[in-house]
């Protein structure tokens, strides 16, 4: 049987106090604690009228308001600082894990990447991508663009090579880093970039979703569709090894199980379609592979003789299995060590 409000209580600051704990959030009142005492959100909402308010500003009753205001203050967060461009030329994004709709941006002092002519065996891509990046940062019209294909073939060193060939131009772009599990926090951060005098990039690295996520709509609405659109000053770059960013077995088992099957295939990869630009990038061959081995050797001042390095390497590949620029940079660092130069990047 449901308990009646204690009656040695007044029930105005009952009332205030289970305001208060819903404004908390606390899992009393969501289990339906305060129900108990005959208090439900129903009854709140009944509560919420025009002689209740009036008859909360009693006298009596305004120690007990102040210290519910105060304990409010205290618990609210700050307001996240205002972002300084100026700091740095990369920016990582942090969301509230609180509130999607509050973030920072952490500026970067340095920013990880290799020379854009180091990234061999991609020209074509490269090309590509360079050339959509400087008519952004320039001032025209770009398209977002979904980098995918194989593992450890430099796709995030492409983007970020672009980044600083422009910064090297003198173009003031802004290369700006968020996760994954941060896509929701999107509106926000658009919301903060959109005033800024500056052009941004925003990159998202190994972006793809798995059975269940639901923040590609999200993404969706933000790239192309929603009514407020993407601010002009703003690309969005991802990497993925999915073309379409959702796994094969998710548009399958959603074309097995749907009405219309072809309509749910759609739905799934109409994220991809967003964007503008798809660069696909491929497992390299021996030649190429060996190519981006001399190129970096040569840019580091790694001294050793072809062959032997080109064996070293290709025996290097083989225990790791595959063919790519990640392999050939790991086999540079091993061998830079053995010779005691230090390399950066």
């Amino acid at each position: 049987m449901r308990q009646t409000p204690n009656a040695n209580i007044p029930w105005q600051i009952q009332f205030v106090t289970r305001v208060f704990l819903l404004l908390l959030g606390q899992e009393a009142w969501k289990a339906g604690v305060c129900a108990a005492d005959g208090l439900t959100r129903r009854h709140v909402f009944h509560l919420l009228t025009t002689d209740v308010l009036m008859s909360l500003s009693d006298p009596a009753l305004l120690p007990i308001l102040t210290r519910i205001a105060e304990s409010l203050e205290r618990i609210a967060p700050p307001p996240p600082p205002a972002p300084n461009f100026d700091a740095a030329d990369g920016f990582l994004w942090h969301a509230s894990a609180q509130d999607r709709d509050r973030g920072v941006l952490q500026p970067v002092g340095r920013i990880n990447r290799i020379p854009l002519d180091l990234l061999v065996g991609i020209d074509h891509i490269r090309d590509i991508l360079v050339d959509n990046t400087r008519r952004f940062a320039e001032g025209h019209t770009a398209n977002n663009v979904l980098l995918w294909g194989a593992r450890g073939m430099g796709k995030s060193s492409l983007v970020k090579a672009a980044h600083g060939a422009m910064i090297a131009k003198g173009f003031p772009l802004k290369l700006i880093e968020l996760h994954r599990e941060d896509i929701e926090s999107l509106p926000a951060l658009m919301n903060l970039l959109r005033p800024a005098p500056y052009r941004f990039i925003l990159f998202c690295d190994d972006l793809s979703f798995d059975a269940g996520e639901n923040a590609y709509k999200s993404l969706k609405a933000v790239l192309d569709g929603g009514i407020e659109g993407r601010p002009d000053n703003v690309l969005f770059y991802a990497t993925s090894n999915r073309r379409h960013l959702l796994p094969r077995d998710m548009m399958e088992n959603e074309k097995s199980t749907a009405i219309n099957p072809n309509e749910a295939v759609e739905e799934k990869v109409s994220l991809s379609d967003r964007f503008g630009l798809w660069l696909g990038v491929h497992k390299c061959s021996q030649d190429e592979y060996l190519a981006m081995i001399d190129a970096y050797a040569a840019h580091f001042g790694l001294d050793m003789p072809v062959a032997e390095m080109h064996h070293e390497a290709l025996e290097w590949s083989t225990t790791r299995g595959s063919r790519a620029g990640r392999v050939a940079w790991q086999y540079i660092n091993d061998l830079a060590g053995r010779l005691g130069k230090k390399i950066e990047g």
